[in-house]
């Protein structure tokens, strides 16, 4: 269902009350953003945990308890390196009160919009 005119205007409107609130976010979603340092992380993650297992399997085939055991740990890293980059973006600070203003007059827009219909 395509939107009307009313809503492609509010549409508009809304967007350009985004650019003059916070034009970072705004330019951060319109770019291609580069290869972020979270997603190094990940590949770092993923390759220390091959060359772990790779070091753990030469380990167990020439029977060397202490390289199994050092490859036990290069994987292990490699997991938790993996792991802390996705569960910890790296995120900048936050203006709270631009977001709680803009909040503000969205809510009002559309609780205009509903009383006029």
């Amino acid at each position: 269902m395509p939107l009307s005119d009313r809503e492609k205007r509010l549409l508009e409107e809304m967007e350009a009350a985004l650019l003059t609130e916070d034009p970072r976010l705004v330019s951060a979603l319109s770019s291609k953003a580069p290869v972020s340092p979270s997603r190094n992380r990940i590949m770092v993650g993923g390759g220390l945990v091959l060359l772990g297992l790779i070091t753990l399997f030469g380990g167990l085939i020439s029977q060397i308890t202490p390289v199994g055991i050092l490859g036990f740990v290069i994987a292990l890293s490699g997991v938790i390196t993996a792991i802390s980059s996705i569960s910890a973006p790296v995120r900048g600070p936050r203006k709270q009160s631009s977001r709680s203003s803009l909040s503000a007059r969205l809510e009002q827009r559309w609780d205009n919009r509903s009383n006029e219909e």
